[in-house]
């Protein structure tokens, strides 16, 4: 469904001097400012894929969406959707995708939510057969009746986000861009959108590529994710193999009797092993002991094994590395991607 091939972007603006005289200075300067957006990006997604786009800021995650989306040409490379060009074929692409931006929305502020969905229906040239069946899938799904007729001035948050991700599925687009969907939400309304989410790729086989902010929009919707950082790719595949790669650092959280007693034991001669390689942190408030480590170093079994050996245990807890935290690490460079 998606094709992206070496695509490069590049942004050429005039340099700017300080002061009066560097204004002045750069009416007349030729000299120009080249920056990198994206930088030899390439993946390709299937037909039914739910994929995270995930990145820091200035990462190039909204130059690449543009790009896929036809609002950018790439200064280099090739981006497919469905077969065509979205920078040349324009009014093709439009009919294939829906885009929901978590902070703009693309409805008429001062009309009702009714009009705002005529109005588009017209503008995607949608059947009213088409258009009747759809919006009954709609409002099961994102519950729109309650607010339907509403201005979408009044509507709150929640709601608007509701109406938006509906208008961007009037036309059952093949591919969904969500943009931070669920950005300033409350638990509640995240579920529902992740859900409405959910049921739209089952029923309609429909494409979304997300990019959020949100470890929780990932870990309930995305089986892939793409990461990139100053415009490159520097991962590509699944939550699990994510995971299993780099999340390799676990905790055994130990409820004991005496946390100073325990914590005052030799670990290295329990756990046979150097001291470098795992920590051993006392929590007296909850009488807890919390040994850290990463698996190739040591066995999770080997280390409740003697732990239990070595002191009375009342209840273990065993912590994995949390998907938000591999993801902070590779923002920060700190892993080999």
């Amino acid at each position: 469904m998606i094709q992206v091939e070496h695509i490069v972007k590049e942004f050429v603006s005039p340099k700017k001097y300080p002061g009066l005289k560097g204004a002045i200075k750069g009416l007349f300067s030729t000299e120009k400012v080249r920056k990198l957006a994206v930088d030899d990006i390439s993946f390709s997604i299937d037909e039914g894929e739910i994929v995270g786009y995930i990145g820091s800021n200035g990462a190039g995650k909204s130059t690449t969406i543009k790009m896929m989306t036809g609002i950018l040409t790439p200064t280099k490379g090739r981006c497919m959707i469905n077969g065509g060009d979205p920078s040349k074929e324009r009014m093709k692409n439009a009919k294939n995708i829906g885009v929901v931006f978590g902070q703009r929305t693309q409805l008429w502020w001062d009309l009702p939510l009714s009009e705002s969905y005529t109005i588009l229906k017209e503008i995607y040239d949608v059947s009213d057969e088409d258009y009747a069946k759809q919006m009954k899938f709609l409002n099961e799904v994102l519950d729109l009746p309650a607010f339907f007729d509403r201005p979408v001035r009044t509507l709150s948050l929640g709601q608007r986000m509701r109406a938006d991700l509906g208008a961007a599925l009037i036309h059952n687009p093949k591919v969904l861009y969500l943009d931070e969907p669920t950005i300033g939400l409350d638990l509640v309304v995240k579920d529902k959108i992740r859900e409405a989410i959910r049921v739209i790729n089952e029923k309609y086989h429909t494409t979304v590529i997300l990019t959020t902010h949100d470890i929780g929009d990932i870990e309930e919707l995305c089986n892939r994710i793409i990461v990139i950082d100053e415009g490159h790719k520097i991962y590509d595949g699944g939550l699990g193999e994510l995971k299993n790669t780099y999340g390799t650092k676990r905790s055994v959280i130990m409820e004991v009797r005496s946390v100073q007693q325990a914590k005052s034991l030799d670990w290295a001669k329990i756990l046979g092993a150097d001291g470098s390689v795992f920590t051993v942190e006392g929590d007296e408030e909850n009488n807890q002991l919390v040994i850290s480590f990463d698996k190739n170093d040591l066995q999770v079994s080997d280390v409740i094994s003697a732990a239990m050996a070595a002191t009375e245990v009342k209840d273990i807890k065993i912590q994995e590395t949390e998907l938000s935290d591999i993801v902070k690490e590779i923002y920060r460079h700190r892993l080999s991607v």
